[in-house]
């Protein structure tokens, strides 16, 4: 059955007459919501029923157009976890999908700790309600984005299907209090609704985000610039792929590094993935191949790593905030990870 607050599925044990989830911590009852479904033909169909189904928050923008992003960035302002970065990233973000990239400005959620309306602040709760606006109604030839600036995490995977055995996670503004949303959460809310001709794209400017979707895909580049795929696959089996789309995630490192925030002005510093990913894709006078859009983010946050200031000619109406990014300490490597294996140097880049 569903969550009556999120709308996250929830196994139910039989006979019971409520049923708390583990994502937003409310208790439903069982009898509102219908009779639990059993026996394993019964769980597809109820799992393909429920595929992007969302009940938003009021105020979320209407679902319409073919293009729709959910941008979240979170400075965990006045605590001991406090970046400068994020808000301004998700600024960037919404200017490049906009002006670059032609997505309707009423298409694009926003959620940052910024925020004054309450369905809008990043918290657990709404971060897992917006994914499942973000994905709802689906349809081929729709493009999705998901950015995520802010902290990211590691913790020991229970169930067995991370070849590490650690998940990754994305940490909300009340992940001391609710905990933080792991990948497996992520890739059931905007990986596995994703139906055939859906194209999702996320970008992951946080810490451990190599393969933060629990796509079954990694992009490892060669020296000679040349893709090599490896299977990412859950070693328990799970079905981590979409129900027919694309995902494609790009991350600021891999699972075991730290990503950088820049450090200048308070009100101009920016991640180090997001600055770097929106100066490559700014400035493509032509829309790059996957490859080539790596090549340029990872060559940006090489000179950020070398220079004290970088200057670039970018619009005056966002130049305040990516002026100058100072210091990234260390080169993170950019990854790429996938549903599907492809020739990174022949596809074209576009949102």
């Amino acid at each position: 059955m569903e969550c009556g607050q999120c709308s996250a599925r929830l196994a139910v044990t039989r006979g019971a007459s409520s049923v708390q989830c583990a994502h937003c911590r409310r208790a439903t009852r069982v009898e509102r919501h219908g009779a639990v479904v059993h026996g394993a033909v019964g769980f597809v169909r109820s799992v393909f029923t429920n595929i992007g189904r969302a009940r938003p928050h009021p105020g979320y923008p209407p679902v319409h157009g073919n293009k729709r992003a959910l941008l979240v960035g979170i400075n965990y302002t006045g605590t001991a976890a406090e970046l400068p970065g994020p808000i301004n990233d998700v600024k960037c973000m919404s200017f490049l999908l906009t002006l670059k990239y032609g997505f309707p400005g009423d298409c694009i959620l926003v959620l940052t700790d910024e925020e004054r309306d309450p369905y809008r602040r990043p918290t657990r709760a709404n971060i897992l309600v917006a994914m499942r606006w973000l994905v709802h109604g689906c349809s081929s030839g729709d493009s999705l984005v998901f950015h995520f600036s802010g902290h990211g995490d590691q913790e020991k995977d229970k169930d067995g299907d991370e070849q590490d055995g650690q998940d990754e996670s994305i940490c909300p503004l009340d992940w001391q209090l609710n905990g933080a949303i792991l990948d497996d959460e992520i890739n059931e809310a905007i990986v596995r609704p994703l139906v055939q001709g859906v194209r999702l794209h996320a970008i992951i400017d946080a810490c451990r985000s190599g393969t933060v979707l629990d796509l079954p895909n990694l992009c490892q580049i060669k020296k000679n610039g040349k893709p090599l795929w490896i299977d990412h696959s859950a070693p328990n089996g799970a079905w981590k792929n979409t129900s027919g789309g694309h995902a494609i995630l790009i991350s600021g490192c891999t699972d075991d590094e730290d990503a950088q925030d820049g450090y200048g002005h308070e009100t101009m510093a920016m991640g180090a993935l997001t600055y770097s990913f929106f100066a490559a894709a700014w400035f493509a006078h032509r829309p790059p191949t996957y490859g080539q859009l790596l090549q340029k983010t990872k060559a940006i946050l090489v000179d950020c790593n070398r220079d004290s200031q970088i200057h670039c000619d970018l619009p005056a109406s966002i130049l305040p905030h990516v002026r100058k990014v100072v210091n990234f300490s260390g080169v993170q490597e950019p990854q790429l990870s996938s549903s599907d294996k492809f020739d990174i140097n022949r596809k074209t880049f576009m949102l």
